[in-house]
């Protein structure tokens, strides 16, 4: 089964780690990433572009007029739905993530370490929602998921200690 991962940046071009992104996500197998550049003015669109050229489970989606996160991530739930086939379909957004100490690798590290877990809990959440799911009602937050499931990552826990 593979998770889809829609990542949306604004302006993140010093918090890229182009290396550590590239080999965690090349370490990662059944992850599909679709990185969203929500208008940057900086060189984010263009680091995004180069980790797509090496990794060949990454899709970058550009938007030329800054959105709220939820429209951006909505944008990448559609460009995820018209070219996958995914089971389960999760986004981060960089402006609230704690990104200072471990950088943008980190969550990525994060999401490949636990992603069985990610995908179980998917599962029994949406078991219990007595709704009928639609492309956007399925969608959940990675960062909320790690924190509910108490996974043992320095990521996930600088994230929690930057919420109190």
């Amino acid at each position: 089964m593979k998770i889809g991962v829609i990542i949306i940046f604004h302006n993140n071009e010093t918090e890229i780690d182009t290396n550590c992104f590239i080999k965690q996500i090349k370490q990662t197998p059944n992850l599909e990433l679709c990185l969203v550049n929500n208008n940057s003015r900086d060189n984010t669109y263009n680091i995004l572009e180069q980790i797509k050229d090496q990794c060949t489970n990454v899709s970058v989606v550009n938007i030329r007029k800054f959105k709220s996160d939820v429209s951006a991530v909505r944008a990448g739930a559609r460009f995820m739905y018209n070219n996958f086939n995914l089971d389960h379909l999760g986004y981060a957004t960089t402006n609230l993530l704690n990104t200072n100490q471990h950088g943008l690798d980190g969550l990525i590290k994060a999401i490949s370490e636990n992603q069985d877990l990610i995908m179980e809990f998917n599962l029994e959440n949406l078991k219990r929602r007595d709704i009928k799911l639609t492309l956007f009602k399925s969608l959940f937050s990675i960062v909320d998921y790690l924190k509910k499931l108490n996974v043992k990552n320095q990521f996930v826990n600088l994230q929690s200690l930057s919420k109190l």
